[in-house]
C-alpha cells in the first residue's frame, strides 16, 4: 500500500483546497493510505469530505502567527509550512512514501532531511510571487529572497504538476532557472458525488419573488477576483434592459468564501456593499458570506448563469463545477477559462469589462432557451474533459511512478 501525505498551508474552502481534498479522495479510492497535514483546519469551515474519519486531517502549528501587524504574510506562510514539515518528520508514526505538497514549496528541503528520502510531488496552482504587487522598494527587497527561495525549492521536487497549459507557460516565464524541469498538466476535476444530489432548498429564500433570471458569482472576497466587475455589469445590464419588466426579473447573488480572520475578506465585503448602494442595486443583489457544499450545489443548479470575473485565473474550478451542474458560464477571456469554457457552446468568454459581460448576460435574459442548451453542453464537456476518473488515473500513475 502506497502511503501519501498531503501538505497544505490552510485547509479552508477555496479552489486549491478543493483540489487537495479531491486528490486525497481519489488516491484513497485506489487503495492508497492518505493523510492531510495542514497549519490550519476548522471543522466548521471545511469541505464535508474532511469530516470523514477515513480521511484524517492533522493540524499543527496553528499557534504560529499568520502575519506581523498585517504584514509579511508570505514569510509567515513559509515558516508555518516548514514547521508542519518538521513536525511530520519528527512525529508521524505511520510513515509515508510520497508527499504531495502545493502552494508553498519552502517545505521541500525539510522533507529531504528524512532518514530515507521520500519522494515529493509539487502541484503548482500558480507561482506565489505573481500573486502579490511590488509597488515599493521595500516590498521588492522583502520579496526578492522569497522569490529566489520559491524557485529554488520548487526545483527540488521530484515531480511538478500544473493545473493548466496556461500555468505551464507562466511557470516557464517565472522560473527561468527551472527550464529543464518537466511539468505535466493535471486538470482539477469535479467529484460527481458532491454534485449529484437533489436540490433541497429553493432560491426563494435568497431572491425576491418574480426574479426568474438569477446570475451567480462564486469567489472568495478578495480584490484580485474582480468582484466589482459583476456589480458594474449588473448596472450596465440595467441600462440595456431599461427599468421595466425584463429588469425586474433579474437578480445577482454574490456568494463568497469569507474568513473573519482575513482582513481583506472583511474589508472587501464592506467595499462591495458600498458599491452596491452607490450603483442603486440593493433590490437586485444578494450577498452570501461563506456557504456549505449543499448550499453551493443548490445555487449552481438553480441559477441561470455563473459570472466568473477574475482575469488571468490560473485555472478556476468554479466554471467546471457550474458546467457540471448544467449552469452556463460567462467568464473573462483569459487564463484557465480559455481551456475550460467553450465559447458560444457552454457559455461566453468576454473581455473583463461591464459592457462585454452585460452583453452576454442580456442574451440569457432575452433568450431563456440558452440556459438549457448551454447547460447540457457544459455537462457533456466536463464529463468528457474534466472527469474524476481521468483525474484519478493520472494522479495515481504519477504517484506510483515515484515509488518505483
Amino acid at each position: 500500500m502506497v502511503r501519501v501525505v498531503f501538505l497544505h498551508p490552510d485547509l479552508g474552502i477555496g479552489g486549491a483546497e478543493r483540489l487537495v481534498v479531491d486528490a486525497a479522495v481519489a488516491l484513497r479510492s485506489r487503495g492508497c493510505q492518505v493523510q492531510i497535514w495542514t497549519a490550519h483546519y476548522d471543522p466548521m469551515h471545511c469541505f464535508s469530505e474532511t469530516l470523514d474519519p477515513a480521511l484524517p486531517v492533522v493540524c499543527v502549528g496553528d499557534w504560529l502567527p499568520r502575519s506581523l501587524c498585517g504584514f509579511f504574510h508570505a514569510l509567515f506562510a513559509y515558516l508555518r509550512m516548514i514547521y508542519v514539515a518538521l513536525y511530520l518528520l519528527l512525529f508521524n508514526r505511520e510513515g509515508f512514501d510520497v508527499v504531495f505538497c502545493d502552494q508553498v514549496s519552502a517545505c521541500i528541503p525539510v522533507l529531504r532531511l528524512a532518514r530515507h528520502r521520500k519522494k515529493v510531488l509539487f502541484y503548482c496552482h500558480f507561482p506565489d510571487q505573481l500573486l502579490t504587487t511590488r509597488r515599493s522598494l521595500l516590498k521588492r527587497l522583502y520579496r526578492a529572497p522569497l522569490d529566489w527561495l520559491e524557485e529554488t525549492t520548487t526545483g527540488m521536487a521530484d515531480r511538478v504538476l500544473v493545473n493548466s497549459r496556461f500555468t505551464a507557460g507562466v511557470f516557464r516565464q517565472t522560473f527561468p532557472r527551472l527550464k529543464d524541469v518537466h511539468t505535466d498538466v493535471l486538470y482539477p476535476s469535479v467529484n460527481p458525488y458532491s454534485f449529484d444530489i437533489p436540490v433541497t432548498k429553493r432560491l426563494g429564500d435568497l431572491v425576491p419573488e418574480g426574479r426568474s433570471v438569477v446570475f451567480l458569482s462564486i469567489n472568495r472576497y478578495e480584490r484580485k477576483k474582480d468582484l466589482p466587475l459583476a456589480l458594474h455589469a449588473m448596472a450596465a445590464l440595467r441600462e440595456r434592459l431599461g427599468e421595466g419588466r425584463l429588469w425586474e426579473r433579474v437578480q445577482l447573488v454574490v456568494a463568497g468564501g469569507y474568513d473573519s480572520r482575513v482582513r481583506e475578506n472583511v474589508e472587501h465585503h464592506k467595499e462591495l456593499r458600498a458599491l452596491c448602494r452607490s450603483l442603486g442595486l440593493e433590490a437586485h443583489l444578494t450577498f452570501i458570506r461563506s456557504f456549505s457544499d449543499m448550499q453551493k450545489v443548490n445555487l449552481l443548479k438553480q441559477c441561470t448563469c455563473v459570472l466568473y470575473t477574475p482575469a488571468n485565473e490560473h485555472f478556476g474550478i468554479v466554471p467546471v463545477e457550474a458546467m457540471y451542474c448544467r449552469c452556463p458560464v460567462v467568464a473573462a477571456a483569459s487564463g484557465g477559462p480559455l481551456e475550460s469554457v467553450a465559447n458560444g457552446e457552454t457559455g461566453f468568454l468576454c473581455q473583463p469589462t461591464p459592457e462585454s459581460f452585460s452583453a452576454a448576460m442580456e442574451r440569457f435574459v432575452r433568450e431563456p432557451q440558452l440556459k438549457q442548451a448551454m447547460g447540457e453542453a457544459g455537462r457533456e464537456r466536463v464529463v468528457r474533459c474534466f472527469s474524476l476518473q481521468a483525474f484519478t488515473e493520472q494522479l495515481h500513475r504519477h504517484v506510483l511512478s515515484l515509488t518505483e
